[in-house]
C-alpha cells in the first residue's frame, strides 16, 4: 500500500488563520501539531514512512519538510507539482512516482487523502482502512461518513445494495440547500464525501483511460516526461475526473469521529465549548454571550451578549460572522484578492526555509522586521537596488557577510547593509537567530531582491 496526501490547497476557508502562503494543513487544531502532521501520522500503523508520498508545490516545501520532522516521517517523499492542477492530475502524477520510483505494479492499491481533516477516532480510521484494501479489487472505494445533522458544506454519497463491507454507490450528490440535506438526513442511505479514496494502480489507470484519455496519456509516460507535460493537463478533480462517471465505485462507511473543519461553524463544532455554549481560545473576555466562538490571537478580545457568532482575531485580521454563514469567507478572500490586499496570501508572519519574518511596523521610506533564523541556516546572498538595511541582533549569533568581509555579530550588536551591496545572513549557532532589521528607501517590496547564490535553489 502506498499513500498520496495531497497537501495543496489555497488557505480561503479558514481565513484570516490560514492564508493563501499558509494554508489549513499546516495549522495546529485538535492538538500540538498541525493537521499534515496528524494526517501522516494516522498512517504510520498502516506503512512505513518511505510508502508515503506527499504532493504539494513549490511554495509550501519547507513547511511539508518540517511537519514530516516534527512526526519523525522523514522518510516520506515529497513531489512538486510544477502548476497547479487540481486532485485528478495530482493523483496521477504520485501514481507514476510510485510505479518509477518506488516499484509500484498494477496491484499496489493506492489510498487518496486530503491532508487536513480531523480524525478523533484514528483505530476506527485504521480499521475502515484494512477494510477499504479487501474491498478494493477492481474496484474504486470511497468512505462515507453517516451524517448526524443536515450540512449544507459537503457533497453526498448516495448508498446502495451492500457488498460485504461495503455499499454501491447509486450516485454522488453537490453541496445541497438545507432543505435537501434534511431529507437526506432523514433517508439514512446518504453520506458526507470524506474526499478519501482507495484503488489499486491497475483500476485508476483503466478508468482514467476510459473517462480521462488526456491525464491517461500522462500516466503512461515517464514521471520526468509528466512532470514536463504537467501544465497541459486538465483541472479537474478526482471526483468529476473519475468517481461520478465509473460504475465500479463503492462506499466503506467511515465512523471514525471524521470532520474536513472546511470552516469556521465546523471549528466550532470539535472545539471544546464552557457552560454557555462558547468555543474560547486565547485572551477573551465573555460576557452574557452563548454558542459563540471566540478566537483570539494578539490582543484581548472583549465580548457582550453575543450570540451564535464567530470571531476571530489576527493580529491583521478580525473576521465577525454569524454561525451557519462561515462558507461565505471564500468571498472574503476573493474580494481581497480582487483588490489586491496583501492579508489574502500572507500573515505579517511570513514563513521562509531559513525560519520566518514578521513586519512590526511600516510607513514612507521604512520598514520594521523581526527576523528569526533557524540553527543552520542561511539566506541566499543577494542585494537591494531600492534600500539599505540596519540589522540588530537580540538573540543568538549571526555570521554576516557584507561585501567582502565577514564578521560575527553577537546580541546587542549590529551591522550595517548599505544599498546595493552584495550580503548574506547566517545562524552558525545551535539556538534561533533573533533581530531586528530596520530597512531604509523608497522602495522596500520583497520583489526587490537580486540573488546570487542560494541553497535552497531559488538563485
Amino acid at each position: 500500500m502506498k499513500i498520496i496526501i495531497l497537501a495543496g490547497g489555497g488557505g480561503t476557508r479558514l481565513f484570516p488563520l490560514s492564508r493563501a502562503n499558509y494554508p489549513k494543513q499546516f495549522l495546529k487544531l485538535g492538538g500540538p501539531h498541525s493537521l499534515l502532521a496528524q494526517t501522516v501520522a494516522r498512517f504510520l500503523p498502516l506503512v512505513a514512512a518511505k510508502d508515503i508520498v506527499i504532493v504539494t508545490n513549490h511554495d509550501h516545501l519547507h513547511h511539508v519538510r518540517a511537519e514530516l520532522s516534527a512526526c519523525s516521517a522523514t522518510a516520506a517523499h515529497i513531489i512538486l507539482e510544477p502548476v497547479g492542477r487540481n486532485t485528478a492530475p495530482a493523483v496521477a502524477l504520485a501514481a507514476r512516482y510510485c510505479i518509477d520510483k518506488l516499484g509500484a505494479d498494477d496491484n499496489e492499491l493506492l489510498l487518496v487523502t486530503p491532508s487536513d481533516h480531523l480524525v478523533g477516532n484514528p483505530a476506527a480510521f485504521v480499521q475502515a482502512i484494512r477494510q477499504a484494501s479487501t474491498a478494493a479489487g477492481s474496484r474504486i472505494v470511497t468512505f462515507g461518513v453517516r451524517p448526524d445533522k443536515p450540512e449544507t458544506g459537503y457533497g453526498y454519497i448516495q448508498a446502495g445494495a451492500k457488498q460485504g463491507d461495503a455499499y454501491i454507490v447509486d450516485s454522488f450528490k453537490e453541496k445541497p440547500d438545507a432543505q435537501t440535506a434534511e431529507r437526506y438526513l432523514k433517508a439514512g442511505n446518504y453520506y458526507w464525501n470524506s474526499g478519501l479514496f482507495a484503488f489499486t494502480v491497475g483500476t485508476f489507470a483503466d478508468e482514467l483511460s476510459r473517462h480521462q484519455p488526456a491525464i491517461h496519456a500522462g500516466l503512461e509516460q515517464s514521471y520526468e516526461a509528466l512532470l514536463e507535460r504537467f501544465a497541459d493537463l486538465p483541472d479537474i478533480s478526482l471526483d468529476y475526473a473519475i468517481a461520478e462517471k465509473s460504475d465500479r465505485i463503492v462506499t466503506i462507511p467511515l465512523d471514525a469521529d471524521w470532520s474536513d473543519i472546511g470552516s469556521w461553524d465546523a471549528i466550532y463544532d470539535v472545539l471544546p465549548k464552557d457552560a454557555a455554549g462558547n468555543a474560547i481560545h486565547g485572551d477573551c473576555l465573555p460576557v452574557s454571550c452563548r454558542d459563540s466562538l471566540i478566537l483570539g490571537h494578539s490582543r484581548l478580545i472583549a465580548g457582550i451578549g453575543l450570540e451564535d457568532i464567530l470571531v476571530v482575531e489576527t493580529d491583521d485580521v478580525i473576521l465577525v460572522a454569524k454561525k451557519g454563514e462561515s462558507q461565505k469567507v471564500k468571498e472574503i478572500v476573493a474580494e481581497l484578492k480582487a483588490r489586491g490586499r496583501r492579508e489574502a496570501a500572507e500573515h505579517t508572519t511570513v514563513y521562509r526555509p531559513w525560519g520566518r519574518y514578521s513586519v512590526l511596523g511600516e510607513g514612507p521610506g521604512y520598514k520594521l522586521k523581526k527576523i528569526v533564523v533557524n540553527p543552520g541556516q542561511r539566506l541566499s546572498l543577494q542585494l537591494h537596488h531600492h534600500r539599505s538595511e540596519h540589522w540588530i541582533v537580540i538573540g543568538g549569533t549571526a555570521k554576516v557577510t557584507i561585501g567582502a568581509q565577514e564578521q560575527m555579530v553577537h546580541e546587542n550588536e549590529s551591522a550595517f547593509v548599505p544599498v546595493s551591496t552584495k550580503h548574506r545572513l547566517e545562524n552558525p549557532g545551535k539556538i534561533p537567530l533573533e533581530m531586528i532589521e530596520v530597512q531604509n528607501g523608497k522602495y522596500l517590496e520583497e520583489d526587490d531582491i537580486v540573488r546570487f547564490d542560494d541553497i535552497y535553489g531559488r538563485a
